[in-house]
């Protein structure tokens, strides 16, 4: 037992004085700066920002057309008026960069949305589903996975034809099949938790717990697979135009001006590194976003 006489009773004032109040964050407001105070994040988010950016109004600031050629200036190295050069057709590579960047950005932000939609729809059934039927959504999954995408280019160029159109069905055909398998998992995980028991109870309807509770805990999974998915459709986009099965010429995506830039490589290098270092510096710049981002929604990484 303690004596109580070595102890004095704290006054009002005293206990007021010494309360900590706090403000409350919600989890993604917490998200969001765990996110900033990661370095390495907030400067793939900048890039990632700037090319953006860069992207929408270069070109139209730009005093020079993508596709306008001038052959008095092929070839002409890095300079003031033209600060990546010129190709061999007298077209400013800067402009074309810029150009491309929206091409291969487009593309990647579609199949990422695509892969978001389709995915998340279909994982989201099939994990609640269960069964039966989540065998058979299954079963079709593997197929589509296990069926080679450059099958599926060469059956679309046959059909539809080469150009931008056939890569936005391939990457739309082929790239939704990781997201539905990792949400399906994330929402078998969660569907015998005590939350989606006590919506059972209340009378809540199989659509009201699959896209109320179920989907909506299972986005930070879902978005970090939407980040890294991005970079992985710019770089096929940007293989598949570099192997003639993408984007046509005078279109220019950072894969044909790297497909351009090969023949010369030996006497004009300036051509081939200033696409090839768009490609690298956007895909470093997402797996940089990608990681913050899986930290930052880690619930064993919250204070």
């Amino acid at each position: 037992m303690y004596d109580r006489a070595l102890f004095e009773p704290l006054t009002l004032e005293e206990k007021l004085d010494a309360e900590v109040v706090s403000s409350s964050r919600s989890y993604w407001r917490d998200v969001w700066l765990r996110l900033k105070s990661d370095k390495l994040a907030a400067f793939g988010l900048i890039v990632i920002l700037m090319i953006l950016m860069l992207a929408i109004f270069g070109p139209m600031i730009s005093p020079y057309e993508y596709d306008a050629q001038d052959f008095m200036i092929s070839n002409e190295p890095p300079n003031f008026s033209h600060w990546f050069g010129t190709d061999m057709f007298g077209r400013d590579l800067f402009v074309r960069v810029l150009y491309g960047a929206r091409i291969s950005l487009a593309v990647g932000f579609l199949a990422s949305f695509i892969s978001l939609f389709i995915g998340v729809i279909y994982g989201g059934i099939s994990g609640f589903a269960g069964g039966r039927l989540d065998e058979v959504m299954m079963r079709i999954v593997d197929v589509i996975y296990s069926v080679p995408m450059m099958i599926y280019v060469i059956l679309l160029m046959v059909v539809v034809g080469p150009g931008l159109k056939s890569i936005f069905i391939t990457l739309g055909i082929s790239y939704w099949a990781p997201m539905a398998r990792i949400v399906r998992a994330e929402v078998m995980r969660l569907k015998n938790e005590e939350f989606i028991l006590a919506a059972k109870v209340l009378g809540a309807s199989s659509r009201r717990i699959l896209l109320r509770h179920l989907i909506p805990n299972a986005m930070g999974p879902v978005l970090v697979t939407l980040t890294f998915s991005i970079p992985g459709a710019i770089f096929t986009e940007a293989f598949l135009s570099f192997v003639g099965l993408g984007v046509s010429a005078p279109m220019a995506s950072w894969g044909v001006l790297c497909n351009d830039a090969v023949g010369s490589l030996a006497v004009y290098p300036y051509q081939l590194f200033f696409p090839a270092a768009a490609i690298s510096i956007t895909i470093l710049a997402f797996n940089f976003l990608g990681d913050g981002l899986r930290d930052a929604l880690d619930p064993r990484m919250r204070k």
